[in-house]
């Protein structure tokens, strides 16, 4: 049985029955001429969504993403390390001294996978410091992404793969120049030690890498060329977090602050996400909120799936690949 077929089959209710409508909203919306943002919060690409999410790139189900630092170099970790990780299934168990014992093996655990220092996060510090120190003794600058996909199209990294490289997700948007936005890259592996090297002196521009304000500016032209009455583009929001705060901004944004009117909005809202609403939680505020900040309209199809986003994503995904 296919993994759609079993889905409609047994997803009838409550959670299971809203991700159902929602992954067919996702479709609809596709077959409308639509576009889609997906936003990945958390660690997606450490709990290795780039199985499913590459997929969806190659066949052009995502026209846009956006993401956090932690994913955007996650994700490169993951394919050039991939041996080194060590899973810990008893992490609910470790004690002070467990963790601490991770930590002298240069082990930075999340959640049950731990991701290895040396193997992955220097590793990649070697190959993109070049870039960084290439770029500003040129007088350039490029954004976070843009870095990442110079050094995989390079094939600077390929002997050092240790997935099959159709799994990773950012080699995958690279090979496309798929847009992606990263909020906050400065909250990042890679961004402390972007860091550590301007004020070291390795880099002397700090403006080297583009920040938050040149993304924001940059998604504003690509949703004033992209998002047309004939072509909305829709937010499919994986987790909370800036993520998706960041991009979903540059509708009202763009109304409001530059008076463009005629933008439409978001053409389609869905978001996965355990977040409970309280104390004016943005991740767990229903879809509705949305309206009255002129994010979503009264009739923009909204979804919202309550459950584990690891689990959620891939079925979704499954569903619109009509897996």
């Amino acid at each position: 049985m296919k993994i759609t077929e079993f889905l409609k089959h047994n997803y009838r209710h409550f959670n299971a029955a809203a991700l159902i409508d929602a992954a067919e909203g996702y479709k609809a919306h596709l077959d409308n001429n639509g576009k889609m943002m997906v936003t990945l919060a958390g660690a997606m690409s450490t709990a290795e969504l780039g199985i499913s999410l590459a997929e969806m790139i190659r066949q052009d189900k995502v026209q846009i993403i956006t993401c956090t630092g932690a994913n955007l170099e996650e994700d490169v970790f993951n394919l050039v390390a991939h041996d080194y990780y060590e899973r810990v299934p008893h992490y609910r168990q470790l004690t002070p001294e467990d963790e601490q014992d991770l930590l002298d093996r240069h082990m930075n655990r999340v959640t049950d996978t731990c991701i290895p220092e040396m193997e992955a996060m220097r590793r990649i510090e070697n190959v993109i410091l070049d870039e960084w120190v290439k770029a500003d003794e040129a007088g350039e600058s490029y954004f976070p992404h843009e870095f990442f996909y110079k050094i995989l199209l390079s094939g600077k990294l390929e002997k050092e793969y240790q997935i099959d490289p159709k799994d990773s997700w950012l080699l995958e948007a690279a090979k496309k120049n798929l847009p992606i936005i990263v909020p906050g890259w400065e909250d990042s592996t890679l961004g402390n030690m972007f860091a550590g090297h301007v004020i070291s002196g390795d880099v002397k521009d700090v403006h080297t890498v583009k920040g938050g304000i040149q993304y924001m500016m940059y998604l504003a032209d690509w949703y004033t060329q992209n998002a047309t009455e004939d072509s909305t583009v829709g937010f499919f929001q994986i987790g909370g977090g800036i993520a998706g705060d960041f991009p979903i901004c540059v509708v009202p944004m763009l109304h409001q602050d530059l008076q463009r009117d005629s933008i439409p909005l978001w053409g389609y809202f869905c978001q996965i996400s355990d977040s409970t609403t309280s104390y004016g939680s943005y991740s767990g505020a229903v879809p509705n909120e949305k309206i009255t900040w002129g994010k979503l309209g009264i009739d923009t199809p909204k979804y919202i799936i309550e459950s584990d986003a690891t689990i959620v994503a891939p079925l979704v995904f499954a569903i619109v690949l009509d897996q």
